[in-house]
């Protein structure tokens, strides 16, 4: 299959499968996020409350993390990532029921958040693991990396849109059940693929041990934990601003669903264009500076909306910042997977998903409460200044990194 060198992976079967499957299944994932938003600010008014239900969906995934990742690494990932997605689609139909049926119950969406929250914690390291084995290639992991980012952030884009459509005309329950049928596709998938399951050697040891062996392996690994580190810091401090998305819509911008929807979506646009620029990084280029700057540009679109009170500069200004956050999740995610031994590929990634998506809630939990306090826009202020302040501290670091790397090779 002659493909441009943009779209290479393309050409392996099975992660073939894996990116269609995956892209008609997230773009419904992404519909019940809206969805989930807009009702929770609806029915509360509340930007703690959207605080809340967004820190009871991730907080798990800093909790499990870890132990998730030792667990695949035991395990099979291809059995563990279709038991994850059957129990998704499970989760997104009782949230339809429920909703369908008139119970706009926010202690009850904050309950299947958190089951939610616990499958992701194991479906994520099982769905990143299992990229090594979708793609024949080592050379072309890379660029399966990038085009799945690319996938994730089409649907960024298309989920919001068509939740828009579907919340102004049917409601939120329609969003929930559109997601819940969206699961046939990816399972399909799964079970379509032609994949050689590798065998697992047996493990005498508790899986605490694993845990332990995971840790030390970071702190050997200099570049893998400054990249980490610096995911974290951003997931805690800046991330959570758009959960404040309704609140803007609403309060600063005086609009509707419509106006949540172009915030969504453009952040969705954003994302895709930082995809997309990833996907044509040659081999072999400078991830860790990648990391940084794309952090600071986040960080400083971020200072600029806060006070924006014009819908079309702020829409601008978040597709350039999204931008920056897909440029950093992307380039973190590609730099760890590159550089990490098979062997301990499951842990190493579960520290890296409890950074990104672990220290979330803690940072959505925190926001939600500030805005509560102080409003929506100096909240998102501080959260780009202290972005800010997190990658230029970071700088050195990851010099000192890059230059042991450079002796490394040239040593090779």
């Amino acid at each position: 299959m002659n493909l441009p060198p943009a779209l290479r992976a393309l050409r392996y079967y099975n992660f073939r499968l894996y990116f269609f499957g995956q892209a008609i299944s997230l773009i419904g994932t992404w519909m019940q996020r809206i969805a989930v938003s807009w009702l929770v600010y609806t029915v509360t008014h509340s930007a703690f409350m959207l605080g809340l239900v967004s820190f009871a969906g991730q907080i798990p995934m800093l909790l499990f993390s870890p132990y998730a990742g030792a667990y695949v690494d035991r395990h099979s990932r291809y059995r563990t990532l279709l038991v994850t997605q059957i129990a998704s689609m499970i989760q997104a139909g009782l949230l339809a029921a429920m909703v369908l049926m008139g119970y706009n119950n926010v202690a009850g969406i904050i309950f299947l958040s958190i089951s939610l929250g616990i499958i992701n914690a194991f479906d994520t390291p099982a769905r990143q693991s299992l990229m090594i084995v979708l793609v024949d290639k080592g050379p072309d992991l890379p660029n399966a990396i990038a085009l799945n980012s690319s996938m994730v952030t089409l649907a960024r884009l298309l989920g919001p849109a068509a939740a828009a459509i579907l919340l102004s005309s049917f409601g939120e329950g329609v969003c929930f059940l559109v997601n819940f049928l969206s699961f046939i596709a990816v399972l399909a998938s799964l079970l379509l693929m032609k994949i050689r399951i590798p065998e697992r050697k047996k493990h005498e040891e508790p899986i605490w041990k694993n845990l332990q062996e995971g840790f030390t392996y970071l702190q050997h690994h200099r570049g893998l934990l400054a990249a980490i580190a610096l995911m974290a810091l951003t997931s805690l401090l800046v991330m959570p601003y758009s959960n404040l998305f309704p609140v803007y819509a609403q309060t600063v911008f005086k609009g509707n669903v419509t106006t949540f929807s172009w915030l969504n979506s453009i952040s969705g646009l954003g994302a895709l264009i930082g995809a997309v620029y990833m996907t044509r990084l040659k081999p072999g280029g400078n991830l860790l500076r990648i990391i940084v700057l794309a952090s600071i540009l986040l960080s400083v679109c971020l200072i600029i909306f806060a006070y924006t009170r014009v819908l079309l500069p702020a829409l601008l200004v978040v597709m350039i910042g999204e931008a920056g956050m897909l440029a950093q999740i992307a380039a973190t995610n590609t730099y760890v997977q590159t550089n990490v031994e098979e062997r301990m590929r499951g842990r190493v990634i579960s520290y890296y998903v409890m950074a990104f998506q672990g220290m979330q809630p803690i940072g959505s939990l925190f926001v939600g409460w500030l805005a509560h306090v102080t409003g929506a826009p100096l909240t998102v202020f501080l959260e780009g200044v202290a972005g800010l302040i997190a990658a230029l501290l970071f700088i050195p670091a990851l010099k000192r990194v890059r230059r042991r790397e450079q002796a490394s090779r040239a040593a090779a």
